[in-house]
């Protein structure tokens, strides 16, 4: 039998429509990691912070919104952008980190499945779609993307949707000015295979967990106020370690994809990696370049939209290839035959990394 091409058969996004300025944290009162006030201004932790990552402004979930009912609105997206009916579908994956949490609530609630949920709004009635959820940290959406990648390469299904989605400001510590990172949003996939004789769709990939003394590089504590001592678990990273970590490790990753797809790094024309920091994805490029011994011109190769919509988590990735593919992103775009890479990182400490062929 021959061996499929393993595609993106349509792609849907969303991103909630409120926005929360960097002016919004003026009125926050922010505490160091050992409960100490800083000795500067809100504005000058402000100025610092849209400096390091770039990040003018994000966006959070209205109060009724829950972190699935984003995923519904991007899946139906992809099921409309695709070749496929509902009831062909033989997974749906979503991946996420703290379920459905009620706003105002910090409580994390994974059953039932957001997978599952999904497909009851989707009003999918074939039992022999089979949901499941997948936590995998920032990485989540592009490792389901590597399991539908291999389950439809094994001949055991031939369509699976992938979504990725989260509600991180229900997660925010206000009192840690790290908070400002996170938002909102959700993207979907539908990975199909495809019996074209060209070769394109997912031609390699790489993933690897590190989990000795990176294991705790993001993780979930305790407020920084002192005084907020309710029980309540904020999500918290190591910001440096984290840099470092990446910058050493998601160039080695894309490598080692690009090894295993056969692709010369010269013939990539994007290179999509999760809006985490802008200043950090910048450096990992140029630490990718530095591997090829290649000059790369981040401004043509390297879409970003962490300034508008903040680290969205597992939404990054899928949200920028959404636009990216309907031609939605400013200076951007690709065309069909063109190589592209998509690379992730995130907490675990997990990398992956993806080369594809439009």
């Amino acid at each position: 039998m021959k061996t499929p091409n393993i595609i993106f058969n349509g792609t849907g996004s969303y991103i909630p429509s409120k926005i929360i300025s960097n002016e919004d944290f003026l009125d926050h009162t922010f505490y160091t990691e050992d409960g100490k006030l800083f000795d500067i201004s809100n504005e000058e932790i402000i100025r610092k912070f849209e400096k390091i990552t770039g990040i003018q402004e994000r966006r959070y979930a209205e109060k009724e919104q829950l972190n699935s009912d984003l995923g519904y609105e991007a899946a139906k997206k992809a099921l409309a952008n695709s070749s496929i009916d509902k009831e062909e579908l033989d997974y749906i994956i979503y991946a996420q980190n703290f379920g459905d949490i009620v706003y105002d609530t910090n409580r994390v609630d994974n059953v039932p499945s957001l997978a599952a949920k999904v497909k009851h709004k989707l009003q999918i009635k074939n039992p022999d779609v089979v949901c499941y959820d997948l936590i995998f940290g920032c990485p989540g959406w592009l490792q389901g993307v590597i399991q539908a990648y291999q389950m439809i390469l094994s001949g055991f299904c031939r369509n699976v949707m992938v979504i990725g989605g989260e509600t991180l400001s229900r997660t925010l510590d206000p009192h840690d000015r790290d908070s400002m990172i996170f938002s909102d949003g959700a993207g979907a996939t539908i990975v199909s295979a495809s019996y074209d004789d060209d070769r394109k769709g997912i031609l390699g990939f790489a993933n690897r967990t590190d989990a000795d003394e990176e294991l705790n590089f993001l993780a979930m504590g305790k407020s920084n106020n002192p005084a907020l001592a309710n029980g309540s678990k904020y999500i918290k990273m190591k910001g440096r370690k984290i840099y470092e970590y990446s910058l050493d490790k998601v160039a080695s990753g894309i490598q080692v994809a690009l090894k295993r797809s056969g692709i010369l790094l010269e013939e990539v024309k994007k290179v999509l990696i999760h809006q985490a920091n802008q200043k950090m994805d910048e450096a990992i490029l140029r630490k990718l370049g530095e591997l090829y011994n290649l000059p790369l011109n981040g401004e043509n190769l390297m879409p970003m939209t962490i300034q508008k919509f903040g680290n969205n988590s597992v939404a990054t990735i899928p949200v920028m290839l959404d636009m990216l593919l309907n031609k939605k992103m400013e200076g951007h775009s690709i065309k069909e035959g063109d190589d592209i890479i998509m690379a992730s990182v995130g907490a675990g400490m997990h990398i992956n990394a993806v080369v594809y062929r439009v």
